[in-house]
């Protein structure tokens, strides 16, 4: 995965992302993953990038729900268990319910391969909600509510400004004002809604980074376009530039559908010191 690179959820013209769904919960952090149909190579490739996009999010969980997956030979428990054991892996651990119908080869395959050690089988979506949402509280959180004005990036500036002197993150406060400022003023711009902004801190010590999260109304994931140059060249007023400012400056960055909405994210870490 490439620094600045970015994550965006979604494909146009491909019959498999009807069967492949990431939504975000913007309260909760969690994300709940769905795939359904028959399980062959090309669900399976769509599958696994989605799971990799998600856990680039660094959610506070990810609910998986095969409920709704033909495998009767039980060939993706592969698949599950791999980004159980990525999830647990990083800081913080990630958690993850996953939900598959009871006394199926797939559930059965997960038992034998050792699933119980990572993950806990849930018969409904709701106990794996409640289950996440219960489990994983986000201490180091900040909020801001801010109405659709491109002026509001004054205030999510500022937002992040607090944060990083309450962490102790002063090296991270350029890029994330930078940041957090484009991804305001697309939202004022395009949306046109009520717009949230969350910012949290992941990790400790040298490895702490700030991950910022705009959330507004509006369904339609951003996409990354070619800048139109004017004669004299490319402007800073051009369309398109905005998301690549965001690219550059931030570590990782993405969308997902959110309920009434989307999630437009980014990360923030530091980078190695460049000799003068």
């Amino acid at each position: 995965m490439s620094a600045g690179s970015p994550h965006l959820i979604g494909w146009s013209g491909d019959a498999v992302a009807d069967s492949v769904l990431a939504v975000i919960d913007a309260d909760t952090a969690v994300i709940e993953f769905s795939v359904w149909g028959q399980w062959d190579r090309s669900l399976s490739t769509q599958a696994r990038i989605v799971l990799d996009k998600c856990l680039a999010e660094h959610p506070t969980g990810l609910l998986i729900d095969l409920h709704e997956l033909g495998d009767p030979h039980a060939v993706s428990a592969p698949l599950w268990l791999t980004a159980c054991a990525q999830a647990a892996a990083m800081q913080p651990p990630v958690a993850i319910a996953l939900c598959a119908r009871a006394n199926t080869p797939l559930a059965r395959r997960l038992s034998r391969l050792g699933a119980r050690d990572w993950l806990v089988l849930y018969a409904t979506i709701a106990q794996a909600r409640a289950a996440l949402t219960g489990r994983r509280v986000v201490h180091d959180r900040m909020h801001l509510a801010l109405p659709p004005d491109p002026a509001a990036a004054i205030q999510a500036r500022a937002l992040v400004e607090d944060a990083c002197r309450c962490w102790h993150l002063p090296d991270l406060r350029r890029r994330a004002q930078l940041v957090v400022s484009e991804l305001v003023v697309n939202a004022a711009e395009h949306a046109g809604t009520d717009i949230e902004v969350i910012v949290s801190l992941r990790g400790s010590g040298a490895g702490a980074s700030l991950h910022l999260a705009v959330y507004d109304g509006d369904v339609i994931l951003p996409r990354l376009r070619d800048p139109i140059a004017g004669p004299l060249g490319p402007s800073l007023t051009d369309r398109g530039l905005g998301l690549r400012i965001v690219g550059a400056a931030a570590s990782d960055w993405g969308a997902l559908p959110a309920r009434s909405g989307k999630l437009v994210w980014a990360i923030i870490r530091s980078r190695p010191e460049v000799p003068a």
